[in-house]
């Protein structure tokens, strides 16, 4: 298991425009991602909070907006604002595949995490399960519902 990223690649049986949407978009981001809502400032240096009924709330910064291939926000993994030692970088790439959409999830930046190796571990083997629901989520979500 890599200590610095985690990559995930699934397919989506939805047009890049729709899965883009449920990908940006608050009203479904707070839906199949954080379940008790989301906010976001779609624009590089907006700002992204994501609240869930177990686990609070979670604060980012959108990185990169490129509409309907690239989407990138960097998140706390405290309570606090994204910066040094406590955040990592959540990228989602978007391509046609086929009818549907090929959405390829790297989340990097865990060795840079303050509280060392074992913290660090951690935080990568709880967010690897955690894309793992996250993206069957996604996938039923996107699939069942129109954007």
């Amino acid at each position: 298991m890599s200590t610095d990223r985690i990559e995930r690649d699934i397919v989506i049986a939805a047009a890049p425009q729709r899965v883009w949407a449920i990908v940006t978009r608050p009203e479904h981001l707070g839906t199949w991602f954080a379940d008790a809502g989301a906010e976001i400032d779609l624009r590089p240096g907006g700002e992204l909070t994501l609240t869930w009924k177990d686990h609070g709330v979670s604060r980012g910064v959108v990185e990169t907006v490129e509409p309907y291939t690239t989407f990138a926000f960097r998140w706390a993994l405290d309570d606090g604002r994204p910066g040094e030692g406590n955040s990592t970088l959540v990228e989602f790439t978007l391509s046609p595949d086929g009818d549907g959409t090929r959405l390829r999830v790297v989340e990097s930046g865990f060795s840079r995490l303050a509280g060392g190796p074992d913290q660090q571990a951690k935080h990568v083997a709880e967010n690897t399960e955690g894309w793992r629901l996250e993206l069957d989520e996604l996938r039923g979500y996107a699939e069942s519902v129109a954007a």
